[in-house]
């Protein structure tokens, strides 16, 4: 295979976009903690979370602000196509109906009808996909399957947001992957690049108050619009042929949920409702620390990304089964716990 490596220029411009945002939202952040406890937004421990003091919740606001400031400027720019711009007003009303709920609660349908409203301009914003599986299964029940699948991360990304940086690291590992498999070997995207970065750098400079013991929560507002832009930049790179990676890239938390949600549903449970059941979950009740619970999620999706990578130049089906057996020993470990480990607070 010839290698393709993105041009000095976008590379460095790549790169600049990742520190800055990485700054700005480390600083906005910051700014938010103080103000969300004047203001009482906090998130209060009770039986069903997995954290012991009253932390402020919000910082999506940072994030989701940061990312779409950045995909604006960078639509305004030229550097990706205007319609991102529709995408950026889809996030951004998912991320107010999501603040509303984070103040005032809302039904599980509201938030849903917000989310699939959401998905579906999101759809209607990108182009007409043309890869096999798009010709394979014709055009509308390809958009439904993605818009399904969508709408499933975006769940998925929420009930994720469980611990300590989990959420932000799985940002960070997604938009690391896309950034590398658009700008390194086959698939060649330079599009996919800048948004990628932004994503990134966001990511990164809200783990900097997150990471355990965290300072502050991102609250619905940032896990639900997270999820919707890591979906639809994975939605890119299915829609430019590379689906293994963009089946890959996510595998854990796609796998964390559906298997623990499927068993809820199979026990009757109602599955929207706040519980404790997740593999990491159950890592953390079993006596193992925030901390060292995203350290092996972290580890994970650093294989998953050369997984993805491997899948996309050559690797194929053996990568495909590498990036399974690493989600299945990562849901083991989690599950089984820390050898002579003990409940916390003993």
């Amino acid at each position: 295979m010839r290698g393709t490596w993105l041009g000095a220029g976008d590379a460095v411009i790549a790169g600049v976009i990742v520190i800055a945002t990485g700054v700005v939202c480390a600083a906005t952040t910051t700014a938010l903690i103080p103000l969300l406890r004047k203001r009482n937004v906090l998130d209060l421990p009770n039986d069903r979370s997995s954290h012991a003091a009253p932390t402020p919740r919000g910082a999506g606001i940072a994030v989701i602000g940061t990312v779409l400031l950045a995909w604006l400027a960078l639509a305004v720019a030229g550097r990706v196509d205007s319609a991102i711009g529709v995408v950026c007003l889809a996030a951004g009303s998912l991320a107010a109906v999501c603040w509303i709920d984070d103040l005032y609660g809302l039904s599980p349908a509201i938030r849903l009808a917000a989310q699939a409203a959401a998905v579906a301009v999101g759809l209607l914003s990108i182009p007409h996909t043309q890869n096999g599986l798009a010709g394979w299964l014709g055009p509308t029940a390809y958009d439904a399957a993605t818009g399904v699948l969508w709408l499933w991360w975006v769940n998925a990304f929420n009930f994720m947001d469980g611990i300590d940086g989990i959420a932000g690291s799985e940002a960070a590992a997604i938009a690391g992957g896309v950034l590398l498999l658009s700008a390194v070997g086959s698939g060649l995207d330079p599009s996919l690049v800048p948004l990628a970065a932004a994503l990134l750098g966001a990511s990164l400079g809200f783990l900097r108050w997150n990471w355990s013991p965290a300072r502050i929560f991102l609250g619905d507002v940032g896990s639900a619009p997270l999820g919707y832009l890591t979906g639809f930049l994975l939605i890119g790179l299915a829609g430019a042929g590379r689906w293994k990676a963009a089946l890959i890239l996510p595998l854990y938390f796609l796998a964390d949920t559906s298997i623990t949600l499927g068993r809820r549903l199979l026990r009757g449970e109602k599955i929207w409702q706040a519980h404790r059941q997740h593999f990491y979950q159950q890592a953390i009740r079993r006596g193992l620390g925030h901390a060292a619970v995203v350290r092996r999620v972290i580890i994970a999706d650093s294989l998953l990304v050369v997984c993805g990578w491997a899948a996309e130049n050559g690797g194929g089906i053996f990568a495909l089964a590498a990036a399974v057996s690493v989600v299945a020993v990562l849901l083991m470990t989690l599950a089984l716990g820390p050898v002579g480990a003990r409940p916390p607070g003993l």
